[in-house]
């Protein structure tokens, strides 16, 4: 019995040692690395294919003047001549071709006091050759005179016949070496996706905010991933593929790495761009190894980001499609669509295009789910404030809520860029806490770009600046449907010599037609300020007149907002002529065109007459403001409120109809249920 068993155990430690010597795939240099012993040392060969190339010339030309060794001394002609008349020389070798003739002396031949040895060589030409013979029949030789022809080394022959194929050969392997981003040069064919180190800091749902909705429904990706037997019950598969899209920033590709950290599998990460190469058939053949190496460590999650890359829609562009691309597209659809329903791989892709990816990529059966992942409303601001908050020392008082609030339509990497640029700031002036005049700094340079501090304006510049400045914010505070004028500053940063800020008390997702009108009004109103104070309008209102046209043209050819042209969509916003669907055709008449010009210039010229109108009735208020701006530069929320009291607003306009036979209706609406 016990000897039973002994066989029984062996045969088990057999089998173990079986299983743990199976080959195991290594997905790059790094991990193989790092599953060596401590003690292993490793041995590397240094140098690339050109040093090899140079290494192997370097040879050869040894081996050629080893082969062609000769350490005759060369005189000239006439000296030849005078020992062949001589009797000193023994033998006599004429070489055919290079017309060269070797004398064998008795004794060394010595000339100006340098000793040539007893074995010299002349050169002649053709028209020498008669007398050069005449010359060697003549002399007594004691060893007598041979012409020879060369003849040419066998070895040498060999070696000029393969050296250009090792040359090319070399230039090849390094170019492969270069395109394939391995030790390997002939790894350019395999998977460049990189897998995430397991000691490394893993990222959570916790550390992820402003995106619940998202949170939500990758949290059941995590629930796949470790529980799936609970959903094979209940006859549910897994998804096969995750599209996160949405502006860049937003945090796709935290939210990817925060799944895999919570489900605790294997992150494997790579771009869009990794599999597509200049040779057909490399990015194919990257996806394939891709899979395989997700295949041997599944579960586990793929992670490719700016998958529109390669997953643009099929056939698009003017040349009609990229052959490498498409095939890469090719094999990962056919990849998707091979998965084993119980492999656990779940693709995770990102992109800030969804509407030029293939059809066929965005089925079901394919990517399954696709999560829109939006800039954060007030709450998720001062959540993600919060999480990037942590570690840093904030004075007393900071209040986040006035950040976020500060800080609408910011994206997650926007709020991360504010917090670190007022740490920045308030390390570089020697401060041991973060305050409020560091994030108002930091905001600012997000927003408009760094402080020129070096732009020194005249006396008179700074005053054009404060009544244009001035200009945008009374008619901001003049018209009935604007935000709050928050900030007035003329101090110059990016590309403006000051600005305005007009922020919204609550985050808004549609305008109306009045908002509209009134932005147009308040873009306008640094003009009329020049025009009615200096009569002279300058050239820093250029950029107003530019918004104010892109507002005015899309209130008519997209938002339907004029009576005479009616609610038409007229014209694409932006077309795309790499979708492979550009026309080239106009998509109105040249009459409507006109209409177009005709409606836009019209709204142009209400704002202007509007913001005329609200400037000539607070002309006072317009120069006590410009004065506060050359005496502070800038202007605080509070102060400006203090400036505005007491403004006159303009009327309200009239009801607008979309056409005279609709009548306004009297009934108003329901009353809103304030919570």
């Amino acid at each position: 019995m016990v000897d039973k068993k002994k066989t029984i155990n062996k045969k088990r430690t057999d089998k173990n040692k079986k299983k743990s010597k199976q080959k195991r795939v290594f997905s790059n240099k790094d991990e193989f690395l790092k599953s060596l012993p401590k003690n292993t040392k490793i041995i590397k060969i240094p140098g690339t294919p050109f040093l090899w190339l140079l290494i192997l010339i370097v040879l050869i030309s040894s081996i050629y003047y080893m082969t062609h060794g000769d350490y005759t001394k060369q005189i000239d002609t006439s000296d030849g001549i005078t020992l062949l008349k001589g009797d000193t020389v023994k033998r006599v070798e004429i070489t055919e071709g290079t017309q060269k003739v070797t004398l064998n002396l008795a004794s060394d031949y010595s000339k100006n006091g340098q000793n040539y040895g007893t074995q010299v060589e002349f050169f002649y030409v053709s028209p020498q050759g008669s007398s050069v013979m005449e010359a060697v029949e003549k002399s007594k030789l004691s060893d007598g005179y041979n012409s020879t022809v060369p003849q040419e080394n066998p070895l040498m022959s060999l070696i000029g016949f393969i050296l250009p194929f090792l040359i090319i050969t070399a230039i090849f392997l390094f170019l492969m070496n270069r395109m394939g981003g391995k030790n390997n040069p002939m790894s350019f064919g395999k998977s460049r996706a990189k897998l995430q180190d397991e000691n490394k800091e893993k990222i959570s749902f916790s550390d992820v905010a402003g995106v619940d909705e998202a949170v939500e429904e990758l949290g059941e990706i995590k629930d796949f991933l470790t529980k799936p037997k609970a959903f094979e019950k209940l006859g549910a598969k897994i998804p096969k593929g995750v599209l996160l899209y949405g502006p860049p920033g937003t945090g796709k590709t935290l939210l990817a790495r925060a799944v895999a950290g919570e489900a605790k599998v294997p992150f494997y990460t790579m771009s869009g761009s990794d599999f597509v190469e200049m040779f057909v058939g490399v990015g194919a053949s990257r996806v394939r190894d891709l899979f395989i190496q997700a295949k041997q460590n599944a579960p586990c999650i793929i992670f490719v980001d700016e998958i529109d890359a390669v997953g643009r829609h099929r056939g698009s562009g003017l040349g009609g499609g990229h052959d490498e691309r498409e095939q890469t597209l090719n094999q990962l659809l056919v990849e998707m669509d091979g998965f084993d329903v119980n492999t656990n791989i779940i693709l995770i892709a990102a992109t800030n295009r969804p509407d030029i990816l293939d059809p066929a990529l965005l089925r079901p059966g394919r990517f399954d789910r696709q999560v829109q992942v939006e800039a954060p409303d007030l709450k998720g601001r001062e959540a993600i404030l919060a999480v990037h908050a942590k570690n840093k020392p904030f004075k007393k008082g900071i209040n986040l809520n006035f950040v976020a609030k500060r800080t609408p339509g910011y994206t997650g990497a926007d709020l991360a860029n504010v917090l670190n640029e007022a740490a920045l700031l308030a390390a570089r002036a020697g401060k041991k806490e973060i305050d409020n005049e560091d994030i108002d700094e930091a905001i600012d340079r997000v927003m408009a770009g760094p402080q020129k501090k070096t732009l020194k304006m005249n006396e008179k510049e700074m005053r054009n600046t404060a009544y244009h400045e001035g200009g945008h914010a009374l008619v901001a505070a003049a018209m009935n449907y604007t935000d709050p004028v928050t900030k007035v500053t003329i101090l110059p940063r990016g590309r403006a010599l000051g600005f305005t800020s007009v922020m919204p008390t609550e985050d808004k997702y549609s305008i109306t037609r009045n908002e509209l009108l009134d932005q147009l009004s308040y873009a306008m109103g640094g003009r009329v300020a020049e025009e009615v104070v200096f009569h002279d309008p300058s050239t820093g209102a250029s950029n107003d007149i530019e918004k104010a046209t892109s507002i005015a043209r899309r209130m008519v050819t997209e938002f339907g907002m004029t009576s005479t042209l009616g609610a038409v969509k007229l014209g694409s916003h932006s077309p795309e002529p790499y979708m492979g669907h550009y026309n080239s055709e106009k998509e109105y008449s040249d009459e409507v065109a006109f209409e177009i010009d005709k409606e836009v210039r019209q709204l142009i010229e209400d704002a202007h007459n509007q913001a005329y109108d609200a400037i000539m009735k607070n002309r006072k208020m317009l120069d006590k403001l410009a004065s506060e701006l050359l005496k502070k530069e800038t202007l605080t929320e509070d102060e400006l409120v203090k400036i505005f009291k007491g403004i006159k607003k303009s009327p309200k306009r009239k009801i607008w109809l979309s056409a005279p036979r609709r009548k306004v209706s009297n009934r108003p609406p329901v009353k809103l249920q304030r919570k």
